[in-house]
């Protein structure tokens, strides 16, 4: 019961702060990251974990997008652990970690589950603060300018990571390089260091976008195969607290 509500209490914190001046204006960049890259992302099954704000699906045409949270919220459509996914293998053809790995016990385990539920030449996309910059350096110094501390990860260690697992790299951006500020008036008399960052110091923005795709060696594409009878359809999702397995159909 404690557990519960801390996380909704933590759900209201960082609801009110992307509420405010700094908040939508990290919302705003994300989210054109994500309405860039999903949109000419195809297959059936793509999955969000985190982050109900952020509508990391909402530029994606596949049949079947799911918001997964951690606890109930009005806005999940999945409640399921993380750590866990009720996804078998192989099965997701686009995932978007929103900040999911800062906030987790041990973000490598994460991150290999996330590997797991995709299909090759699975879309995963990750967003992630920059603990290399004015944002990072603030939080650190107990600024407590975001609301939760959790564990910035650098984009040099999460391409570490990605390239043990065998996701190769497709493309990366940074963004958000004005100083960790609370007044709107203040945040726009900064505006032109998002135009000069992104060209004069990129690697220190405060969040980076990050975008790779699972390669299986050994496996090669040879076109669609015909089908040998009707699709199944993909069993539909509600929101539950239990973790048990999700058993989606297999490409015909």
């Amino acid at each position: 019961m404690q557990e519960r509500m801390a996380d909704e209490a933590a759900i209201l914190e960082l609801e009110a702060w992307l509420d405010s001046p700094a908040g939508r204006y990290l919302l705003a960049w994300e989210q054109a990251q994500l309405d860039a890259a999903v949109a000419d992302v195809f297959g059936f099954h793509a999955l969000q974990l985190g982050w109900a704000p952020l509508q990391g699906l909402r530029a994606n045409r596949m049949p079947q997008r799911w918001l997964a949270l951690p606890h109930g919220h009005g806005a999940a459509q999945l409640v399921c652990d993380f750590d866990d996914l009720p996804f078998e293998s192989n099965s997701l053809d686009l995932l978007v970690l929103p900040h999911t790995l800062e906030s987790a016990a041990d973000p490598h385990h994460r991150l290999r589950e996330a590997y797991r539920v995709l299909r090759p030449e699975g879309r995963l996309m990750v967003l992630g603060l920059n603990p290399a910059s004015l944002w990072g350096l603030r939080q650190r110094l107990g600024g407590r300018f975001l609301p939760q501390s959790g564990e910035f990860i650098a984009y040099w260690r999460l391409r570490d990571w990605l390239k043990l697992l065998g996701l190769e790299l497709a493309e990366a951006r940074f963004g958000c390089w004005r100083p960790p500020l609370q007044r709107e008036a203040w945040l726009a008399r900064w505006q032109a260091m998002d135009r000069l960052g992104a060209t004069w110091w990129p690697v220190f923005g405060a969040a980076y976008f990050v975008h790779a795709i699972k390669r299986v060696h050994g496996m090669r594409l040879v076109g669609l195969a015909r089908p040998s009878g009707a699709r199944r359809r993909a069993p539909s999702v509600a929101v539950s607290s239990k973790a048990s397995r999700l058993r989606l159909p297999a490409n015909d």
